[in-house]
């Protein structure tokens, strides 16, 4: 059995990950490909919009595959995704992940699992509208930066020629080395995939952020109810300023959608029918986040609805 390619996906809450993983799916469908989807709520929302026939698929929730808590899981999951028969293994780990700790990591898997990968490096996603708060004001950026061997600037559409250069330049003094490539909507060009990314490499390893005790706490709400977009968008504003990020699928009055919220952006997508709508929530402010939402889901919905952990 040949050796599979296997690349880390990394980045913020909301950088693109998903979108940047969907389109080299769409370019590589003549390949074998394995996924490993963490994320740190109950629900993972984006291992169901990547779900593919053929694509084999592990997910790893709630919490960071680079944390002690899920560090293990990690390491097997890789282990066991490398005696199947395939071309390319990505993973894409949670928009709070720290990958600083990646080559113990992959250190532990060669023990366990013998020399069948080819490490081709870690790819971090930049939310170019938002990179310039977030490095300010979240120490997990600096590291996903530090540690990755190529930055992909996304949501370059957005951006004119003047603020873009100002995100390369944010990029530059936290990593000097790594490559650095544009994209819009998640799209780019691949031919990084003909090269060996870890050339480029800036930050040797170190204990990641991530611990059992910083952890941060997620909650999920679940309803048969059916809602008026304005109604779930009333909603969405009046908890976003106590949350990260806010994902799921919700059914509306016009059918069924994926919502997914980024800093200030309600973003809603046609999606498949389900048996329920299932929001996943990712707090700023620990458990506090529960009274939140119901407090205002009563306020604004007033309909039956659960919260679990």
């Amino acid at each position: 059995m040949e050796k599979k390619d296997l690349y880390v996906l990394t980045g913020f809450l909301g950088a693109g990950k998903t979108s940047f993983l969907l389109n080299i799916l769409d370019n590589v469908k003549d390949k074998k490909i394995g996924i490993i989807q963490n994320e740190f709520g109950k629900i993972n929302v984006d291992g169901e919009i990547i779900r593919r026939n053929g694509i084999e698929m592990t997910e790893i929730s709630r919490g960071s595959i680079f944390c002690s808590c899920l560090k293990l899981s990690f390491v097997q999951a890789l282990a066991e995704m490398s005696t199947k028969d395939l071309d390319y293994v990505f993973v894409e780990s949670s928009g709070l992940a720290d990958p600083s700790n990646i080559e113990e990591i992959l250190g532990a898997v060669g023990v366990m699992a013998g020399d069948n990968y080819i490490f081709k490096g870690v790819i971090c996603l930049v939310d170019g509208v938002n990179f310039k708060n977030q490095i300010k004001d979240v120490e997990t950026v600096d590291r996903q930066l530090a540690h990755c061997n190529l930055a992909v600037i996304n949501k370059v559409d957005k951006l004119d020629l003047s603020e873009l250069e100002e995100v390369k330049k944010l990029v530059r003094e936290v990593n000097p080395v790594c490559d650095i490539i544009t994209a819009s909507f998640g799209k780019t060009d691949l031919s990084f995939m003909n090269e060996d990314l870890t050339v480029r490499k800036w930050a040797e390893s170190e204990d990641s952020l991530n611990t059992v005790d910083n952890k941060p706490k997620t909650i999920s709400l679940e309803t048969l109810e059916v809602v008026s977009k304005e109604i779930l968008v009333t909603f969405l504003k009046k908890v976003l300023p106590s949350c990260y990020r806010i994902k799921g699928f919700f059914k509306l009055d016009e059918g069924w959608q994926q919502v997914d919220v980024v800093e200030e952006l309600i973003d809603f997508k046609p999606s498949g029918e389900r048996e329920k709508s299932e929001l996943v929530f990712l707090s700023k402010t620990g458990p506090q986040v529960i009274r939140t939402i119901d407090s205002a889901w009563k306020e604004i919905v007033d309909k039956p609805m659960k919260l679990r952990n």
